[in-house]
């Protein structure tokens, strides 16, 4: 099949699956007319591709774990949990750093909104409406604390 619609089943552009063949992923067969053409393993492979670029593997990274592209390669290959590994601790060490990012952003929102408390009730403005900060809060409104600013019990 053509590119056009190798593209169109595997849910991606033609100029992803060209880029797969240029960063030396995928070798596409040509036609005597010079088009490119797909079998089924070459859809099967670059939907391998595909899958390990969407959970956050760069070109060079899927490249590392070429044993694991291939027909012969879909099940337990060389390499692919080392690989998957290393991607999970990046993951891992990302999700801390965004954990300690988000907290921090709430201290900060903690400090500023205590701050135009004190300004506001120093004004004589005691529930005036000036802690709005945070949807929900101030004005008497219940609800929306630190509290609902949490992550879900799923942990996302």
């Amino acid at each position: 099949m053509q590119i056009k619609e190798a593209a169109e089943r595997l849910g991606i552009t033609e100029r992803m699956l060209r880029h797969y063949e240029k960063s030396g992923l995928m070798e596409a067969r040509r036609s005597e007319n010079g088009y490119r053409s797909y079998s089924a393993a070459d859809l099967r492979r670059a939907a391998r591709i595909r899958d390990f670029i969407a959970t956050g593997f760069s070109t060079r990274e899927v490249r590392a774990m070429a044993a694991c592209l291939s027909d012969e390669g879909s099940g337990p290959c060389e390499g692919g949990i080392p690989q998957l590994l290393k991607k999970l601790e990046h993951i891992d060490r990302l999700s801390a750093d965004l954990e300690a990012k988000r907290e921090a952003i709430l201290d900060r929102l903690a400090v500023l909104e205590e701050a135009l408390s004190v300004s506001a009730d120093e004004k004589g403005g005691a529930g005036s409406g000036m802690n709005t900060l945070v949807p929900g809060r101030g004005s008497g409104t219940p609800g929306r604390g630190r509290a609902d600013l949490e992550p879900h019990a799923s942990g996302r």
